[in-house]
C-alpha cells in the first residue's frame, strides 16, 4: 500500500482540497493520528491519503512521518503561506526518513497565475529548499467548490489540465 501524506502547518493551504473524495468515487475512511500510536489505515487500501491538520509538527510529524512514503505539500503563492512553510520544510529537512530518502517529497502551487509576481516569487522562494514543485494549479471556482463537493481537483473530468510554471 502507498501512504501518502498532505501536509502544511497552515490552515487554508489546499490540503483538503488535494485530498477529499465524494461517495461515488474510492471511500474516505478515518485514519486516527491523535494518540501517541495511530492506527493503520484500513486493509483494503492500495493507497492512504492523510489529509493533516494544520499545526501539524515535532514529535508527532516525526512519527506520521515514519509511517508515510510520499508527502505533498500545496503552498499558495501568498508571503503569509510561504513564511509558514519554511519551518515545515526545515522540518522535514532534519528528518531521518528524509534524509535517508525513504519518504519522497513534492510541492503543488495551489491558487497559481503563472502570469503574476506572487506565482515568481513562489518559485524563486521554493527553489531555495531544493524541493520539486511538481505542478501548479490555478486559481479558479473549482478549488472553492473542490472542499464543498468532497471532489479533488484530480477526480472531476472537467477540471482543466493543471498549469506548469516551468
Amino acid at each position: 500500500m502507498r501512504r501518502i501524506m498532505v501536509a502544511n502547518p497552515k490552515g487554508g493551504s489546499g490540503k483538503s482540497t488535494l485530498a477529499g473524495r465524494p461517495r461515488n468515487l474510492a471511500p474516505i475512511r478515518h485514519w486516527d493520528i491523535s494518540g501517541d500510536e495511530f492506527d493503520a489505515p484500513p486493509k483494503d487500501c492500495t493507497v492512504a491519503i492523510l489529509d493533516t491538520p494544520a499545526g501539524l509538527h515535532g514529535k508527532r510529524l516525526k512519527l506520521v512521518l515514519s509511517e508515510m512514503d510520499k508527502i505533498v505539500v500545496p503552498v499558495s503563492p501568498s508571503r503569509f503561506d510561504m513564511l509558514a512553510s519554511r519551518d515545515l520544510f526545515e522540518e522535514l529537512a532534519e528528518t531521518k526518513a528524509v534524509r535517508k530518502e525513504r519518504v519522497d517529497i513534492a510541492i503543488v502551487g495551489m491558487r497559481v497565475d503563472p502570469r503574476t509576481n506572487p506565482s515568481r516569487q513562489l518559485v524563486a522562494y521554493l527553489q531555495q529548499f531544493d524541493l520539486p514543485l511538481i505542478t501548479c494549479i490555478r486559481q479558479s471556482q473549482r478549488c472553492v467548490q473542490a472542499v464543498e463537493t468532497g471532489v479533488t481537483l484530480f477526480d472531476s473530468n472537467r477540471i482543466d489540465p493543471v498549469e506548469q510554471l516551468h
